[in-house]
């Protein structure tokens, strides 16, 4: 395991920045965890801030206050806490695109796809907990938000209301809830999860990107010790002075400012965080529409944009890893991470559906938006409106068009060379331009692509193969053939050939007897336990 090896490409220090930014979570957490009092109750605020002393606060704003301003580095533990949550699921996020756009879900990484988006939610419930304890107007306009979209849910709406609240809303038991969720249910799955995640990535090894020496049976890079674990130590030091360095210098949710929450006082401009954004965009670029139907109210300006809206995100989420699979023609593993620019569909659908997600981010500020550039918030909103619905096509089309413009770009730099920036003047007056042929190395690069061609469904075959034969030629139809010739097409399939493992038990290799450090410690132990025994 110490020698276990690891990739060298800074695209795979994304899940580390997420991992380490968790580890800081962590430790920050457990300190203000001290400090915290989850209480809803009202006491009469003493403490160092003048403006709100002798005023009735809650116990969790109360104790948000002191440690502020009375516990000994207690304001830049919070905000270290704060920043260190934008980088975490900033990096799952990041990570999450990295691996959809190089293809790194596929089999048999599935199910690590499946833990990841797990983990992204978890992190979004997680974020939302913890920004939701201090009591203040902005946490309490979200949790007002919250109470209205469970109450948009047919029929349970009230019961899951009254669950969450403890009764009529804002009540006494929401934050102690939200701490409890906060502190322990979603960090223990979370380190469970994560733990599976890396496990997996042990247990199936990590992808890597095509080059010299590199197939799709092997892995190229260094060793886990030392010079892995050099560097990762280093990379979670740095995580941690980075996330100081922005507490010091850098104001974050000054709850001070913002006042302790009364359910009848809303904040003018109140922004969650951005993960949460794009729900609000959401409410706020769904029209007001609402059914009456056999004596209930059917919200669906609440329902669609914060229930359906994010449940089906998930689900698609979810689910991609095995429609590609389905689409795939291929049935083996697949261990080299592709170009972007050689999936041009399923590069063309990730930045459609970041197009999509970036205009509901962008509609959950308009009214700030519109604030600062002195623009009508309805204008706003009905530009956004017609920019959720026609930017993600456009950008789907051009995305698609600008991978096919990679692909021939690597074309003719493989039959007519780079460019070397020398001109020669003929004696006629003529001039040519000098090429140099590209690199071995970067050849391989450009040549090694995952390109299968799907076959047509047979004659008479069922709806269900005519569907998936469709489908899977319009994923994959789309691209530009590559000059390559009979040696290097050889040795492309060789690189792209995938593992082959024993399936029965016959054809596995039987492990030799005694092999492993514990079974021979094992064994010695027994060997001194018969001593003397006549055994």
């Amino acid at each position: 395991m110490l020698r276990k090896v690891f990739p060298d490409h800074w695209s795979f220090l994304l899940g580390e920045l997420a991992l380490y930014s968790f580890v800081v979570l962590l430790l920050t957490g457990v300190y203000l965890t001290f400090f915290f009092r989850p209480s809803m109750s009202e006491v009469v605020y003493d403490g160092s801030y003048l403006p709100l002393r002798g005023v009735r606060l809650s116990g969790a704003y109360a104790s948000t206050l002191d440690i502020s301003f009375d516990v000994r580095g207690g304001l830049m533990v919070r905000q270290i806490h704060h920043w260190s949550a934008l980088l975490f699921v900033s990096a799952i996020s990041v990570h999450l695109l990295r691996v959809f756009f190089t293809g790194a879900f596929r089999r048999p990484r599935e199910l690590n796809w499946v833990i990841g988006v797990t983990l992204f939610n978890l992190a979004l419930l997680e974020g939302f907990s913890g920004y939701s304890l201090p009591d203040d107007t902005l946490s309490g306009t979200g949790l007002r938000i919250a109470e209205g979209v469970l109450l948009s849910v047919p029929l349970l709406g009230s019961y899951l209301t009254f669950f969450a609240f403890g009764g009529e809303f804002p009540g006494h038991v929401v934050v102690p809830r939200l701490f409890t969720v906060h502190i322990l249910l979603v960090p223990g799955l979370l380190l469970a999860l994560i733990g599976a995640h890396l496990t997996l990535v042990v247990v199936l090894k990590h992808t890597q990107w095509a080059g010299p020496g590199r197939t799709n049976r092997n892995v190229v890079g260094m060793p886990f010790f030392p010079q892995f674990m050099g560097r990762s130590v280093g990379l979670m030091f740095a995580v941690g002075g980075v996330m100081t360095l922005s507490a010091f210098l850098a104001e974050i949710n000054p709850i001070w400012r913002y006042g302790s929450y009364r359910p009848d006082v809303a904040g003018a401009g109140a922004q969650p965080d951005w993960y949460i954004g794009f729900i609000e965009g959401a409410l706020r670029l769904m029209p007001a529409v609402e059914t009456r139907l056999l004596g209930h109210t059917l919200s669906w300006n609440v329902l669609l944009p914060a229930v359906v809206l994010p449940g089906l995100m998930f689900a698609l989420l979810y689910a991609y890893p095995f429609v590609e699979r389905w689409l795939d023609p291929d049935p083996g593993e697949h261990h080299l991470c592709d170009r972007p620019r050689n999936k041009p569909t399923r590069t063309a659908l990730g930045v459609a559906g970041v197009v999509f997600y970036a205009v509901l981010l962008v509609a959950g500020g308009n009214d700030v938006i519109a604030f600062e550039f002195g623009v009508s918030v309805n204008t706003l909103t009905d530009v956004l409106r017609a920019a959720l619905i026609a930017l993600p096509p456009v950008s789907f089309m051009l995305t698609r068009r600008f991978c096919l413009a990679l692909q021939a770009r690597d074309r003719s730099r493989l039959l007519d060379g780079d460019e070397t920036g020398r001109i020669d003047q003929s004696i006629e007056g003529g001039f040519e331009g000098h090429r140099r042929p590209v690199r071995p190395a970067e050849r391989q690069v450009m040549l090694v692509r995952d390109a299968p061609t799907p076959p047509p469904a047979p004659a008479g075959a069922p709806r269900r193969e005519r569907a998936r034969a469709a489908a899977s030629s319009w994923f994959y139809r789309d691209r530009v053939e590559l000059p390559a010739s009979e040696q290097e097409s050889e040795r492309v399939a060789a690189i792209l050939t995938a593992p082959q493992h024993p399936r029965t038990p016959v054809e596995r290799t039987p492990r030799p007897v005694g092999a492993g450090p514990l079974r021979r410690v094992l064994r010695g132990i027994t060997r001194r336990r018969r001593r003397g025994t006549g055994r």
